[in-house]
């Protein structure tokens, strides 16, 4: 079944679409972007992306909802498995989230975000597109 993805890239674009063969060790997915009647296929290649956000709708949920910035401190109540991540992008964005697996030498890795009103089901961050990575107790 396809994952829908919005896909932000190293310079800026952003593509939204569907993806069935997103492996994060695979120099290349595709991605198929559906238009008034049609659908193209794109080819994707990794080292150009800054992350890829698997979504729950493609143009997001609710536009008139206020940004609400979370804090690791909201979740102080509740129990969670794997670890509290602070990702900081090259372009300035920062996002928390819950990670079960890091390692540097890997291409990128997922996160969960903490908000869970948000668009965002699953983050996949490129390693490269990161400016610095810092995990909380």
């Amino acid at each position: 079944m396809p994952n829908k993805v919005v896909i932000r890239f190293l310079d800026g674009r952003i593509e939204r679409g569907y993806t069935a063969d997103f492996q994060p060790h695979k120099e290349i997915f595709h991605l198929v972007v559906k238009g008034e009647g049609t659908g193209r296929s794109l080819a994707i290649k990794m080292a150009n992306l800054k992350a890829v956000f698997f979504v729950k709708e493609l143009h997001g949920m609710d536009k008139d909802r206020p940004v609400v910035k979370r804090d690791f401190a909201d979740l102080k109540d509740q129990k969670l498995i794997g670890k509290k991540v602070c990702v900081k992008f090259l372009d300035g964005e920062v996002l928390n989230g819950i990670t079960l697996g890091y390692s540097p030498q890997r291409r990128g890795f997922f996160f969960t975000p903490i908000d869970p009103e948000s668009n965002n089901e699953r983050i996949f961050a490129v390693i490269s597109a990161v400016k610095d990575i810092s995990f909380h107790d």
